[in-house]
């Protein structure tokens, strides 16, 4: 008995595809629910399996257009049983080639770029953890890729033989091929799994796994600033993976006279004085959405500065007086950053316009303060938010601020901690900043810039006394926010800063 097999029905307003590939030969025996080929619509790529097991029969030729429900193969069942005698393998047979390499299926797996947030439509390869040619597993970690926001590691979707599509640098869109997997039935031996891909130094000694000696982003970066190479550190997280407790506690091995051979063939010699080299790094995802941001606010907003003074010996007092006890009480340090989330919090409260935004005619004002916090990470700028800090202690902030700080920097922060956030506190002061005008952060309307704390002379009733200053900016978007609302909001912030008591009474 034949058992035709049409095309299915993929989507209410698609009429017909084009057979993109066979996976099976005509002839060849398939089992059910093998996959034999593929189906390729205006809008996504389908795969057909079989619906019987028996000899395959092909009807229509890959490129081939078809229309919905017209035959596109048949399976003879009767020649099953006999063609599957006539084609298996000995016992003997069978269990050499598996115990010596895995045995194809036949079926490719190709892998694309999965959704990874909502505001993200393209992505950069950072690295692939597993070489073409490579045997993978089910959810092996093969590579790693770069958003605009995060760093994400790509899991492989079935075991089998890795076949790069994209190399290293490339941007690829949502959806976009990635690479394919081979699949296969059963697993290379020990002494065969290197023959599945070109014979390196690195897989003669033995490495078990793509993680050891891989260094996690925040350990590349403290090793690259200790100059200590990520081969001479012993890695203790998972699968031998260094981390960023093994960085820090690494040292630098004690110097060895100089050897010529040593040093690497496509090392770039050290800069001589008065040389004018120059090279060229490609521009990360993260820097490239950055940099259309920044400069699409500009053009598309109406961003004006105003600048103020704080007297900043109120908070720093408090600080000395009760930062032992504060510590001790909560495990965590008092800083300032949580005084300036209060001050603005209760400022937006009372200057809402500030709080808001644009959306085409209309503008959207927020009753929470969800205040997103600048973080220089080691892959660029991100803002991570801290939600509802208008209702946080000042515990509770500090406390947040460290968390997101420390996923920042080990670029291990989710799309959802770095979305959303009403209003958005920068501290320049930090790198040493006396006075900026920072852009404000799209969608949102204003952001505050901190700086740095210098000891200048003041005339306090009268007298000159030294006392520690900063000088703070507000960048704000006119179309929405008047000079009345900014300047006093500003002044709002700066009277709460300079009587921290108020933030305790509300007043």
């Amino acid at each position: 008995m034949s058992k035709e097999i049409i095309v299915p029905t993929v989507g209410e307003s698609i009429t017909e595809v084009t057979v993109g590939q066979w996976f099976k030969n005509d002839g060849d025996h398939v089992q059910m629910d093998e996959i034999l080929c593929e189906l390729e619509s205006d809008k996504a790529t389908f795969e057909l399996p079989a619906e019987a097991t028996g000899i395959l029969r092909i009807k229509a030729q890959a490129g081939e257009t078809l229309e919905i429900g017209a035959v596109i193969c048949s399976i003879d069942e009767e020649q099953a049983s006999a063609s599957k005698d006539s084609t298996a393998p000995s016992p003997k047979s069978e269990a050499k080639s598996t115990s010596n390499s895995p045995s194809p299926t036949g079926e490719v797996k190709e892998m694309i770029v999965p959704t990874v947030g909502e505001s993200i439509t393209e992505v950069t390869l950072a690295n692939w953890l597993k070489k073409d040619g490579d045997y993978v597993s089910l959810d092996e970690i093969i590579a790693e890729v770069d958003s605009d926001k995060a760093t994400f590691e790509l899991p492989a979707e079935a075991s089998g033989i890795l076949r790069h599509i994209a190399q290293e640098g490339d941007v690829l869109e949502i959806g976009g091929l990635i690479c394919k997997i081979e699949v296969t039935e059963g697993k290379p031996s020990p002494a065969n799994e290197t023959s599945t891909s070109a014979p390196e130094a690195s897989q003669a000694k033995g490495n078990t796994n793509y993680a050891t000696g891989h260094a996690s982003p925040a350990a590349s970066k403290i090793l690259s600033e200790k100059g200590i190479s990520p081969e001479s550190v012993s890695g203790t997280g998972k699968d031998g993976r260094i981390t960023k407790e093994d960085a820090q506690g690494a040292q630098k091995p004690a110097s060895t006279p100089p050897k010529a051979e040593s040093k690497p063939a496509n090392e770039s010699p050290a800069p001589v004085l008065g040389s004018r080299n120059e090279r060229r790094e490609r521009m990360s995802s993260l820097r490239k959405t950055v940099a259309k941001r920044l400069v699409s606010v500009k053009n598309e907003t109406a961003m004006l500065t105003t600048f103020n003074e704080v007297n900043m010996k109120p908070i720093m007092d408090m600080r000395s007086k009760f930062k032992e006890q504060f510590k001790e009480k909560h495990g965590v340090g008092l800083g300032f950053m949580s005084f300036f989330t209060k001050a603005v919090c209760v400022a937006l409260q009372e200057w809402p316009a500030v709080n808001a935004k644009i959306d085409g005619n209309e503008m959207v004002f927020n009753d929470f303060c969800d205040i997103s916090i600048a973080v220089s990470a080691p892959k660029g700028l991100v803002v991570p938010v801290i939600r509802n800090a208008e209702a946080m202690s000042f515990d509770q902030i500090e406390k947040e601020i460290v968390k997101l700080a420390t996923k920042a920097r080990d670029n291990k922060l989710s799309i959802e901690e770095m979305t959303g956030g009403t209003f958005t506190i920068t501290n320049g002061g930090v790198f040493g900043s006396m006075m900026s005008t920072p852009i404000i952060n799209a969608p949102q309307s204003a952001i505050l810039g901190m700086h740095n704390i210098v000891q200048r002379p003041m005339a306090v009733n009268g007298e000159v006394k030294i006392l520690p200053m900063m000088y703070v900016a507000l960048s704000y978007d006119h179309r929405i926010i008047d000079g009345r609302e900014s300047v006093s909001f500003l002044v709002r912030v700066k009277e709460l800063l300079e009587d921290p008591t108020r933030l305790l009474f509300g007043v």
